[in-house]
């Protein structure tokens, strides 16, 4: 999902009340307003989602190589922490580092389940996530992170037979990390039959994605795709437009493969949320924002709504409300107008992880703010729902942040979109 330098988790202890604390219980701790136990049929169509990432074990597993029985006990804790605070789905993160949480019949076992890349857990993860989740009332929305190879740059630490080391001539290193070069067909059509191979085994509800293309932009680093650019970038003005379109044929195709395989499986993607500040271009935000996806990803992601070939779109709008550089306040009303008339829907991503981490602004050290965006967001019909990062905040709470939420909002249970 993600980028851990901008996801930082927030590490500190929550205390014991709010760690344990449920959903009665949060809206009973927050002051008068709606009964601990008012019955009212759930409302429709509202997505309600966590992030639960397992890159590096972020959220889960907690820690690499623990019992196949200890794993499913902490991943069916998370999915009932979800029930219990009234949400309807989780994005959970099936290919981490191109490797994965079923018996891929493309890449080896997700090295965050047992420490060794390509060792069998000895269970289904993904099978197990999908089957529980629905059991529970939750979709279940499969997380891929389509170009990225490892957090080094070492190949070979990875698997012998990983198809990263088959194939060095797809990968490239930068900034610390191994990518597979976006620019080479054989990559696009590898990466998308990795990921569609979940998809033809397992009744997910969607494929998401989060906001890695491109890689994000490196001082004094070159992204060298200059081989590719001269084999396939004739066509282009500049190598900038080349690198969105095949960010673009990466999502189109996708997209339509999704609806070959699986039909009514949604795609959903989750950008960094400015596209561009209306200073370089004036169809942008209101933003000062340090990175741009169009400019700074290759990826344009105000397109994919306007053409349609996404089913839903979740920007990470994870600045606080008169934050100067990328207002909440001026995001939210500029991605609500960017899918009216589209039919493309729109959930917002909230930074659950900055609240109360002390490094954040004095916004996110009052438990009030996360409930605040959303009541921004009522205001604006285009919002289908919020999805939080992430699951090991949402479990732990640490200043009440989610709590609020919930009291404030999720008084009652919501249908899925569906």
């Amino acid at each position: 999902m993600r980028r851990m330098g901008r996801r930082s988790l927030v590490w500190g202890a929550a205390s014991a009340v709010a760690a344990l604390m449920t959903a009665g219980d949060a809206v009973a701790a927050h002051g008068p307003g709606t009964p601990r136990h008012r019955h009212r049929r759930a409302e429709p169509g509202e997505l309600r989602g966590v992030w639960i990432a397992t890159v590096a074990n972020l959220d889960w597993p907690s820690a690499p190589g623990l019992s196949a029985a200890a794993q499913e006990t902490e991943l069916i804790a998370h999915l009932d922490r979800a029930v219990d605070l009234r949400l309807n789905a989780v994005v959970l993160q099936v290919r981490p580092t191109a490797d994965a949480l079923w018996p891929s019949s493309y890449e080896p076992w997700a090295q965050c389940l047992t420490g060794v890349q390509g060792k069998d857990p000895g269970w289904d993860p993904l099978g197990t996530a999908v089957r529980e989740a629905h059991a529970r009332g939750l979709e279940l929305h499969a997380w891929f992170n389509p170009y990225r190879v490892a957090n080094h740059t070492d190949p070979s630490r990875l698997v012998a037979s990983h198809p990263a080391r088959l194939h060095p001539d797809r990968v490239l290193p930068y900034g610390g990390k191994l990518y597979y070069n976006p620019g080479l067909p054989e990559v696009r059509k590898f990466v998308q039959d990795a990921m569609l191979d979940a998809v033809s085994r397992y009744a997910v509800d969607a494929v998401h994605w989060d906001d890695y293309f491109y890689p994000y932009p490196v001082a004094g680093q070159v992204f060298d795709d200059d081989a590719a650019y001269e084999t396939y970038g004739g066509d282009f003005a500049s190598k900038a437009a080349w690198r969105r379109d095949n960010t673009d044929r990466l999502v189109r195709e996708t997209a339509a493969r999704i609806a070959e395989v699986r039909p009514g499986v949604r795609f959903g993607i989750s950008p960094f949320a400015v596209w561009r500040n209306s200073s370089t271009d004036p169809l942008g935000s209101d933003t000062a924002a340090g990175v741009q996806t169009y400019d700074d990803l290759h990826a344009d992601t105000r397109k994919w709504v306007k053409e349609g070939w996404i089913d839903y779109i979740c920007p990470q709008i994870y600045w606080n409300i008169g934050f100067s550089a990328a207002d909440y306040a001026k995001l939210l009303p500029w991605w609500a107008e960017t899918v009216r008339g589209t039919g493309v829907g729109l959930y917002v991503g909230e930074a659950l992880y900055k609240a109360g981490d002390p490094a954040q602004p004095a916004a996110w050290q009052d438990p009030a703010e996360l409930s605040r965006h959303l009541d921004l967001a009522a205001g604006h019909p285009e919002v289908g729902g919020h999805v939080y990062f992430s699951a090991k905040q949402v479990k732990a709470d640490p200043i009440g942040a989610m709590a609020q939420v919930v009291a404030d909002h999720y008084q009652v249970r919501a249908r899925t979109p569906r």
